[in-house]
């Protein structure tokens, strides 16, 4: 049986959708080489990085209580140093999201009085209340500890409006800059890890002593170098994206400057025992595993991104990055045009999922969001990012982000089926 008559007779395809991949696959075939030559300098990285330090299975054995002298989560720190090139990490089950690592690096570095700036515009939704751009006073956001934040928002062409970067820093004391790399809810491109190592650069040689601290959630391994190897004192992000490869169940990472880890480690446990004591439970494992495979689920989620760009380009829709650009995130952007158009794709992408395919997906209040969100996640890891999945804010334009697919033959599933839906719902 052919591949498209097997589609056809399981998943209610139609012909003119087959051949919209078929075209859409043949257009992609440029753009997957250079992500596999990614994947396999990254994966060298890791490969090396567990050769270097002797990586072992006594490395994941169990720790309970107190976790004392648990040599595997202290090798998982010092193989991430050395894959991030950085001095130092902690990576920790613990964290509970992408969220829960950053706002550990904000308020392990910032204290009462200090200033953080926003260089790269409003940070990702989630942080607003960690920040106190919304939410009660008196919740425990920076603001209620006295630190100012400020914001810099990029120039109509994405890029950084160094103007003001250079009057902020140099009329006024600047603890920390804050640079975020994906493009999140917003409508401006991802930044490569050597834009970020720019902004870095610019702002140390104007004040050498301002931290520069990245949110790299969705980047890594989409390039051949990380932040921190430009220059980043801290950069973080979730295991349950890129970075654990869909097999880390949860938790994060914090790479950067030793001195600023061990202050991230000290908020995230106590001040006086930090990283020295959080028994892993087993797990460890997995945080390893996840990670041996990250580069190759990375380049299955940028290849199945890529085939989603060039069949929306085909249809007509506004996408960003295009199907031949180079990618510095995992996330496609879909400017859709209506509701009705965000919840056929979402419901399209959930019939291709793996898990609960047969869910509806429906606009809803989410915590951390300020308007109703769709989201389509048939994850086996609840939330996970690095496996397919796609949501959105209910608001004008009405744009979709797609990200994810541990294989690409399953994303591809999701993508074709979302065009179904739209199709069926007499979208396109």
């Amino acid at each position: 049986m052919s591949k498209n008559k097997f589609l056809k007779e399981n998943f209610g395809l139609s012909e003119a959708v087959l051949n919209i991949v078929e075209e859409a696959e043949t257009t992609a075939a440029k753009a997957f080489r250079h992500i596999e030559d990614m994947a396999e300098i990254n994966e060298m990285k890791v490969m090396k990085a567990f050769a270097d330090n002797r990586l072992s299975a006594e490395y994941f054995m169990a720790s309970s209580g107190y976790g004392s002298d648990d040599i595997g989560r202290d090798m998982l720190d010092k193989i991430y140093a050395q894959v991030f090139e950085s001095e130092d990490a902690l990576v920790r089950y613990n964290f509970i999201s992408g969220t829960h690592t950053l706002s550990t690096m904000l308020f392990g570095v910032l204290r009462p009085g200090d200033t953080v700036v926003a260089i790269t515009g409003k940070p990702y939704d989630t942080l607003e209340e960690v920040i106190g751009i919304v939410g009660k006073p008196g919740n425990g956001s920076l603001k209620d500890f006295g630190i100012n934040y400020k914001q810099i928002d990029l120039k109509s062409d994405s890029e950084p409006d160094y103007n003001a970067i250079n009057k902020e820093l140099t009329e006024n004391k600047i603890k920390a800059v804050w640079i975020q790399r994906s493009k999140g809810y917003g409508e401006r491109k991802t930044f490569s890890a050597k834009e970020i190592g720019k902004m870095i650069k610019f702002v140390k040689e104007i004040s050498p002593d301002t931290l520069a601290l990245v949110d790299n959630c969705y980047g890594e391994f989409t390039d051949d170098k990380e932040p921190t190897y430009y220059g980043a004192d801290l950069c973080g992000g979730s295991l349950i994206k890129n970075a654990g490869g869909g097999i880390a169940p949860t938790g994060g990472y914090i790479a950067g400057k030793e001195k600023y880890i061990n202050l991230c480690a000290y908020r995230l446990s106590t001040v006086g025992i930090g990283r020295e004591n959080g028994a892993t439970l087993g797990i460890n494992k997995c945080l390893y595993q996840g990670l041996f495979f990250a580069p190759h689920v990375v380049s299955q989620a940028l290849k199945s991104a890529v085939l989603c760009a060039a069949i929306y380009e085909k249809l007509g829709f506004e996408v960003e990055p295009r199907s031949d650009d180079v990618r510095h995130d995992i996330i496609q952007r879909i400017k859709l045009g209506s509701e009705k158009a965000m919840i056929a794709f979402c419901r399209g992408i959930q019939l291709g999922s793996p898990v609960d395919a047969y869910v509806k997906p429906e606009p809803s209040d989410m915590p951390g969001y300020q308007e109703k969100v769709i989201m389509a996640a048939g994850a086996f890891n609840q939330g996970s990012s690095i496996e397919l999945s796609a949501d959105g804010p209910i608001k004008p334009p009405y744009t979709i982000y797609m990200q994810g697919g541990l294989t690409y033959e399953s994303a591809k599933l999701g993508i074709i089926m979302s065009v179904q839906s739209l199709k069926d719902e007499g979208v396109i």
